[in-house]
């Protein structure tokens, strides 16, 4: 294995790939203290004020004078706010277009509105956090005994969470929450939904109908707790209406599909310093070569593209799908100086134990997931994705509620990579997780897919392991079951982004 990587001759540090003691050398440099493992260090004299550059690009500010063979982090590496001199459609990678004829397939479920779905869920979705309850003992009525007579079906889920009242009837939040409601009630992997609400909450059920033209059928039902008379006849009462729908809804088969029908939600958490160089690159190659076939790769977390968002706008179709992102970037500024925050904050403890200093240098190899084709849409945080191509949603970096947004966005597919190790997984769409190195996929196997740390040790190109990423992809898709969903993830990892006062 290589001893450290350097990503581009202009950095000024280089990323050690086994821990270093006091004395020993690399890159022409003596290490003048402990450097960890994945951790920087300086291959040059950094004057205190200067720019330190990783990526070819300014992750940080040195704090002090930094010597060659200093340990650079959190101690001695400082974040300014960045100013970027954005650039819009200036870096456009032309995708090379799979031809119809050619293009592959899965075995997807095809819907009646010509949507396609990965898998065949019943979903019960809460509209307040008042029939939470409800929801929940309706889905555990329908195990594994219960499904058995229907094959086709993957389970009864429910979507719970913790807002729906306390909240203005208008503005950025009731919107968002109203999008993912819809979202997930139109959603390609739900074959039928239940909608359960109290009656009296801020968000009401018949106000979404009304708004996105929903009608109730046999696999689209509706009710309220004040409205049935109570917690258990509601409770029996969605029994009754999700036995109805277990018929209906295992008449649904799968069937062979065009890959451009695929929308993956490109995702990372506990991230380390590998993320930036094995599996978020990986990604990205297999986001290309999906867009090559026609299909989606959606891009989220808005401050965890923060210094990395102009390579962004270089990349967009044009300027005016440029300028939405640096317009959310702007109101990020905005959210977080009112909350008396700092972009910055961003990087766990995790994160900087795993050698990241800055939300900088996250940034800059968070955005890698997305690949190197145009940018062709910026969305709301759980607004439709309506175009094929690589996009971007506005997103906090929390991941469930990134998550929730990108799949009520369409997304069918989750890919997340993490460099310390993460038990997410999701439903309705679900999750593939990728390993960025070989120690941690080692240690946690059975939640891992796909160990993409052997980039690191030289067994394999990032274009080969971005195709492995794509094959694995498909075969998801088919109804290969994720490491996640073996461990029955994705029951509590359903979290709309709540913004704005609780009142």
């Amino acid at each position: 294995m290589r001893r450290f990587i350097r990503l581009d001759p202009t950095d000024n540090v280089v990323t050690v790939t086994q821990p270093l003691a006091v004395g020993d050398q690399i890159d022409g440099v003596t290490a003048t203290a402990l450097i960890p493992r994945g951790h920087k260090i300086a291959t040059q004299a950094v004057a205190e004020g200067a720019p330190v550059r990783k990526y070819a690009q300014v992750i940080g500010y040195a704090a002090a004078d930094i010597a060659p063979g200093a340990h650079v982090h959190t101690h001695n590496l400082s974040f300014r706010d960045t100013e970027a001199d954005y650039a819009f459609a200036t870096h456009l990678n032309p995708v090379e277009m799979i031809s119809e004829a050619s293009r592959d397939s899965f075995m997807g479920y095809q819907r009646e509105n010509g949507a396609v779905g990965t898998r065949n869920y019943i979903g019960i979705v809460t509209s307040v956090n008042c029939s939470a309850t409800a929801a929940r003992r309706i889905a555990r009525a329908f195990g594994p005994e219960e499904l058995a007579p229907y094959p086709n079906i993957d389970g009864v889920a429910a979507f719970v969470h913790g807002t729906g009242c306390g909240m203005a009837g208008d503005g950025d939040g009731f919107a968002a929450l109203q999008r993912v409601m819809w979202g997930y009630a139109k959603h390609p992997n739900h074959a039928g939904v239940l909608m359960v609400g109290l009656g009296c909450e801020m968000n009401q059920i018949d106000w979404l109908l009304e708004a996105y033209g929903l009608k109730q059928s046999p696999l689209f039902q509706v009710m309220n707790i004040q409205d049935v008379a109570g917690l258990q006849r509601t409770i029996d009462l969605g029994i009754e209406k999700i036995r109805a729908m277990l018929p209906l809804a295992n008449e649904f088969t799968r069937e062979p599909c065009p890959v451009s029908e695929l929308k993956l939600a490109l995702q990372c958490g506990g991230s380390d310093a590998w993320s930036g160089v094995t599996a978020n690159p990986a990604l990205g190659r297999a986001c290309d070569l999906l867009v090559a076939q026609g299909g989606a790769g959606l891009l989220a977390e808005t401050p965890e593209i923060y210094g990395a968002e102009h390579l962004l706008t270089r990349r967009a179709v044009d300027r005016a799908t440029g300028e939405k992102l640096v317009g959310l970037i702007d109101w990020w500024r905005d959210y977080t100086a009112r909350n008396h925050g700092s972009m910055d904050n961003n990087p766990s403890p995790g994160n900087k134990k795993g050698g990241l200093t800055t939300i900088l240098e996250k940034s800059l190899g968070a955005a890698a997931k997305g690949g190197s084709t145009p940018l062709t849409g910026v969305y709301k945080y759980a607004e439709p994705l309506t175009k094929p191509g690589f996009g971007f949603m506005d997103s906090p970096g929390y991941d469930p509620a990134s998550v929730t947004g990108q799949i009520a966005s369409g997304c069918n597919l989750v890919a997340f990579t993490t460099g310390r190790g993460s038990a997410f997984g999701s439903k309705p769409a679900p999750t593939i997780k990728l390993a960025t190195n070989g120690e941690m996929y080692a240690r946690m196997t059975d939640d891992m897919d796909i160990n993409t740390g052997d980039i690191l040790s030289g067994e394999v190109n990032v274009e080969d392991k971005g195709r492995e990423i794509y094959d694995l992809l498909l075969r998801i898709a088919s109804g290969e079951t994720s490491k996640s969903e073996a461990q029955g993830l994705g029951d509590d990892e359903f979290v709309p982004w709540q913004i704005g006062a609780v009142m």
